[in-house]
């Protein structure tokens, strides 16, 4: 979602070549920074290593993300500029542009925290390494990462302020920005939407959110045939044959999103939208099963507020599917994720529908999904416990499965499958993010194989 609104950000703003540049580097520097200085918080306070997971499915900053999209976007379709007072952009005309490298550092601080919603393996690691004290190898860890991040947004920053250099722009690049606008919309809706699911408002459904998205695009594809014109707009002579085929992506995005709204799995933007259980109409379910349910040994603790996707079933909390998985005699596959993490609906969308993996979770093993973010369920107060991480009192059900990940794991990334015996004996190297089916069937036999090996002997 950064991508639009960090290259519409920096085309709207000072013409000179120069100031662009600067502020991009300043851009690339405060991302590379911001990661360090996260690194060395959870190192130097009693933050813990679920600090990024917080903050970033917290409501306050989502709400804000939300409001700040919806601001750009109106921005790029011409209601208003953003500008600084005049006296303040006569100073930052003298000094290099002082406000727009204020603002470029904020863009940046957007970045950095947009992106803990999912964190990949190595900076889980390395924020468990911070909270357990170790300072100097998660600070280098953490400025590598943030580097590597930084580099391709800096580049991105840099080309617009090139762009804008381009002779005879004329009212192509005022195009150009109200296409962005169109894109920044829609991504605004993942920002309310993790607000939706970590808090369980049931307000934005994956139904309704496709017919947003359906529209948005429709209307794009009308803009760019010059069928709406927005007041900075000039009149369209005749259609380009680039802006025809951007026209054309646009109406193709909002046929492939049509199917979506019967329950279609839409795999390659799986992580933008809500989870396929926020769906009201589902034509792929296959209202006659259930069969899988009857496997389970009790009915699961916090399913009315939490739900496996793709007829999946299984448990939400941990020591009762430890319980069940004993009587059973059976593997359990802890599967640690969250209701804003883009990539474990990805992956689920690969994955779960799968009809031989969706098998072997319902009948060979005993699944179950600890949800590292969830805000609303407590612990009964004899099951709350001080960690041994960061002790810290655990309460919320979130909380405790974070934990679990943490200490048992060393990491907090997500999604993280581990398939272990009922005893706690981990069968198999853990997954990571992998929309593979071939290989996470493989991971799947292998541990399960183990497993039966083990309880012949």
């Amino acid at each position: 979602p950064m991508i639009p609104m960090t290259v519409s950000f920096f085309m709207n703003k000072s013409e000179k070549k120069s100031r662009n540049i600067i502020k991009a580097i300043v851009f690339g520097i405060s991302i590379t920074l911001l990661y360090s200085i996260v690194g060395v918080i959870v190192s130097l306070t009693s933050a813990g290593a679920d600090f990024t997971t917080v903050l970033s499915t917290h409501w306050i900053p989502n709400l804000i993300f939300f409001v700040l999209f919806l601001v750009f976007a109106t921005s790029l379709f011409g209601v208003f500029e953003f500008v600084l007072p005049s006296g303040l952009a006569n100073k930052a005309d003298a000094q290099v542009d002082k406000g727009g490298i204020i603002a470029a550092f904020f863009m940046a601080l957007t970045t950095v925290i947009v992106s803990f919603s999912c964190t990949g393996p190595i900076i889980g690691a390395l924020l468990v390494k911070a909270a357990s004290g170790n300072v100097m190898e998660p600070l280098v860890g953490m400025f590598g990462f943030g580097l590597g991040f930084a580099l391709p947004f800096t580049l991105l920053a840099i080309a617009p302020g090139m762009m804008k250099k381009l002779p005879k722009s004329g009212g192509w690049l005022n195009s150009v920005k109200v296409v962005m606008g169109f894109v920044i919309l829609a991504f605004s809706l993942k920002y309310f939407s993790n607000i939706d699911q970590n808090y369980h408002l049931g307000i934005l459904s994956r139904d309704m959110y496709l017919v947003i998205w359906i529209v948005i695009f429709v209307i794009m594809g009308i803009y760019l045939l010059g069928k709406i014109k927005f007041s900075h707009d000039s009149d369209v002579q005749h259609i380009g044959f680039f802006r025809l085929l951007l026209a054309m992506v646009s109406f193709v995005i909002a046929l492939y999103l049509f199917p979506g709204l019967f329950g279609a799995n839409l795999s390659s933007i799986a992580g933008m939208l809500p989870p396929k259980t926020s769906q009201k109409f589902d034509l792929t379910k296959n209202n006659e099963s259930g069969n899988a349910e009857t496997l389970l040994c009790e009915i699961p603790d916090y399913s009315e507020s939490m739900h496996m996707a793709y007829e999946v079933n299984g448990y939400f909390y941990y020591d009762q599917a430890i319980e069940c998985a004993k009587s059973q005699n059976k593997p359990i596959l802890l599967y640690f994720t969250g209701h804003s993490c883009s990539n474990c609906k990805k992956m689920q969308a690969a994955i779960w529908s799968n009809p031989e993996i969706n098998g072997y979770f319902n009948n060979e093993l005993i699944m179950t999904a600890l949800y590292v973010d969830e805000k609303s369920v407590e612990l009964p107060e004899d099951k709350w416990f001080t960690s041994t991480n960061d002790g810290k009192l655990k309460k919320k059900l979130g909380e405790a499965n974070a934990d679990i990940q943490i200490v048992n794991f060393n990491t907090n990334t997500q999604p993280f499958y581990v398939l272990m015996s009922p005893e706690g004996k981990v069968l198999t190297e853990p997954m990571t993010y992998n929309s593979n089916p071939e290989e996470f069937m493989t991971f799947l036999k292998k541990g399960i194989e183990e497993f039966k090996k083990n309880t012949t002997q």
